[in-house]
Formats: C-alpha cells, sequence, structure tokens
C-alpha cells in the first residue's frame, strides 16, 4: 500500500512547486528539463524520499510485489547523466546554490545511504551514480554550517536540527569525516547549552516536525550516551518524568497541502519518540502517533499521498534503530 504511493507519482511531472529563481529567461523551463532525476511527486524534495522509499521498500521487502516495476523506476530516474544535470542546476545562477537547503540536502543525502548499505549489484551502480551529487551537497553542508549563527527551530522544512540529523546518519554509513565533524562541531555549538524545550507550545499549524524532539534526535547521534542522557534530562525534563503526555495532531481538511503536514508531524515525531528506548511512555506515544495517521495517507487526495508514505516508513524504520 504504502509502495503505490511513490511509485504514482516519482515519473509524474506536474503539478509540480519548482524552487527556481529566474535570471535569466532561459532558467525559465519545465521541472523535469532541471530535474530529469527528482520531477515528480510535486517538488524536488518529495520525488527524493519518494525514490527513498522505495529503496527501502526493495531491501526491507524481497518479495515486495511491486519490485520489479520500482527497480525499474529507480534504473530508469537515477542514471549518471540524469544526476550530472541535477547538480548542474545547483550552479544555474547565484540563487539556486541554496537550492533545497537543508530539507532536501538531508533527504538525498538519505537516498545516498540507503543506496550504500543496499548489498546487491543494481544497488552500488544506483549508488555511484548518486555519489557525485551526494559529495556536492556534503561539501555544500560543510561550507554552509560555519557561516549560519543561529538554527534555524521551525517545524517546517528549513529546520536545522532535522537536516543535521540525516546528514550525520548519512556521513557515518559512507565514512565522510569532514561532514563528521562539521556537524558535531555545528551540533554541540547550536545545542548543547538548550534547557528546558517549550514542547507544550507545539505544534504549531503547519508543522511536520517537532523542533524539541528533532534536536534530541540529532544529539542523541553526536553525544556520547553519557553525555547524552544527562543532556536530555535537562532539554527536555517533562518528557521523562511523565509531566507531559504529547498527543497526536488533528488535521481537520487533508486537502489542504500545508493542514495535511500535522500527519507527517504524527509520523516524526513517532521516529525521535521510538529511538528513546530508555523512556517506555515515549514507546506508547509513538504507537499512538503512528497509529493515529497510517490509515489516512491513502485517503486519494494527492497533497498527503505524494509524500507521507516517506514519513510514514521512516516512523518504520525507526522502531529497529
Amino acid at each position: 500500500r504504502l509502495a503505490e504511493l511513490p511509485l504514482a507519482c516519482i515519473q509524474q511531472p506536474l503539478p509540480y512547486k519548482s524552487g527556481i529563481v529566474i535570471a535569466k529567461a532561459e532558467d525559465l523551463a519545465m521541472p523535469i528539463e532541471h530535474h530529469p532525476a527528482f520531477y515528480g511527486c510535486f517538488d524536488w524534495h518529495s520525488a527524493v524520499h519518494g525514490h527513498w522509499s522505495l529503496v527501502y521498500l526493495l531491501k526491507k521487502f524481497e518479495h515486495l510485489k511491486q519490485k520489479d516495476i520500482a527497480r525499474q523506476r529507480l534504473r530508469e530516474n537515477l542514471t549518471a547523466e540524469k544526476i550530472r544535470k541535477e547538480i548542474e542546476y545547483f550552479s544555474l545562477n547565484k540563487q539556486s546554490k541554496s537550492f533545497e537547503r537543508t530539507y532536501g540536502w538531508a533527504w538525498l543525502l538519505k537516498l545516498s545511504e540507503e543506496l550504500y548499505t543496499w548489498e546487491i549489484d543494481e544497488a552500488k551502480e544506483l549508488y555511484n551514480n548518486v555519489k557525485p551529487l551526494a559529495e556536492h551537497i556534503s561539501a555544500a553542508y560543510i561550507d554552509y554550517l560555519p557561516k549560519l549563527v543561529y538554527p534555524i527551530r521551525v517545524g517546517e522544512h528549513s529546520n536545522t536540527a532535522f537536516g543535521l540529523s540525516f546528514a550525520y546518519d548519512y556521513a557515518v554509513a559512507v565514512g565522510d569525516h569532514k561532514l563528521i565533524d562539521a556537524i558535531y562541531k555545528n551540533a554541540v555549538r547550536f545545542y548543547s547549552e538548550d534547557r528546558d524545550c517549550p514542547i507544550s507550545w507545539e505544534p504549531s499549524g503547519y508543522d511536520f516536525l517537532s523542533p524539541c524532539l528533532q534536536e534530541m534526535d540529532l544529539m542523541r547521534k553526536v553525544l556520547n550516551p553519557v553525555d547524552f542522557k544527562k543532556w536530555s534530562k535537562a532539554f527536555l525534563p517533562q518528557l521523562f518524568n511523565g509531566e507531559i503526555q504529547l498527543k497526536p495532531a488533528k488535521i481537520l481538511d487533508r486537502s489542504d497541502g500545508k493542514l495535511v503536514h500535522l500527519d507527517g508531524l504524527n509520523f516524526s515525531r513517532a521516529w525521535c519518540l521510538y529511538t528513546l528506548k530508555d523512556c517506555k511512555p515515549c514507546q506508547q506515544m509513538a504507537n499512538d502517533h503512528l497509529k493515529f495517521s497510517l490509515d489516512n495517507i491513502t485517503d486519494g487526495d494527492y497533497a498527503g499521498q505524494h509524500w507521507l508514505a516517506s514519513f510514514a516508513l521512516y516512523a518504520f524504520k525507526s522502531q529497529d534503530q
């Protein structure tokens, strides 16, 4: 059921929300011209994590009913030539340098990581095709992070902690030590002194990420277990002492592309909570959040269907981490 959603959109060119800044007339082109690999699923980042979803499902379920068509779509989209064209876009003009920073960057690295850890010959070829774009984005992170004076603490695409968390997974998996070092130094700079995160203020109406929980998810990865335990108890004490019980966010109109973000929040909260194995209430809260939105992401409305499968799948994957 979840495989059907990315399969339905990764080669669907329209509707599409382009992020292009037009600096000269020839910059104006159909999305497939600039993004021959990631032109579907309404926007670039959703197309990227739609591909991630298929890779994850193929790895996890070797008898997946749609495995043949899924592999075909991956081979068709993730060619070396198409990825070279994707890289070119980041140098299209001065403004395109920051395209999809850092949300789309993070998902591209997550896709690369998933391919890297898939031990079949076909995946190795696809990984090598995607690798130059991943390396370009890694270099972009390393250049960008020291210039970011303050972290971005919102519940949507530009959230810094989310972008660093996924990028860190990639860097560890492929042994990108320069990126590991950059993320560690800047995560500590941004977040090590944070205390008493106001999670009771969440969610905002368009959130699909929890600012508090995404920050905790990142620090869980970069700190050693002893330091993380000390930091987390000061950062979100009410989560561990049972003073707060997070309830799934409610959605009243799933045809609204912004309001349906809250289904994504339920899934991303779940993936953060599942990894807090020492917090027993967290496991039940994660289950409640995942269950609340799971049946609603195949409701027939493209506003949610083009992206929410990836969030649900990552929540499932986090149960095992």
